[in-house]
């Protein structure tokens, strides 16, 4: 197996390259801990939009003079 970084061979089943010292593989948890970032910074996103879109509206009805 090769390191993803550096290239190196390395064998099969380690979890740190000997030549980079980085991380080749990732712990489940790790892995769970950055999936649920992902959804939450989704999430977020989405919420901001939503938010944006709002804001949008507001300042729209304020120029119209509509109450």
């Amino acid at each position: 197996m090769k390191c993803p970084f550096c290239a190196f061979e390395t064998e099969a089943g380690v979890l740190v390259c000997s030549a980079c010292s980085r991380d080749i593989v990732s712990p489940p948890s790790l892995i769970a801990e950055r999936d649920d970032l992902v959804r939450k910074l989704e999430s977020a996103r989405e919420e901001l939009s939503r938010t944006r879109e709002e804001i949008k509206t507001l300042m729209r009805r304020g120029k119209g003079g509509e109450s």
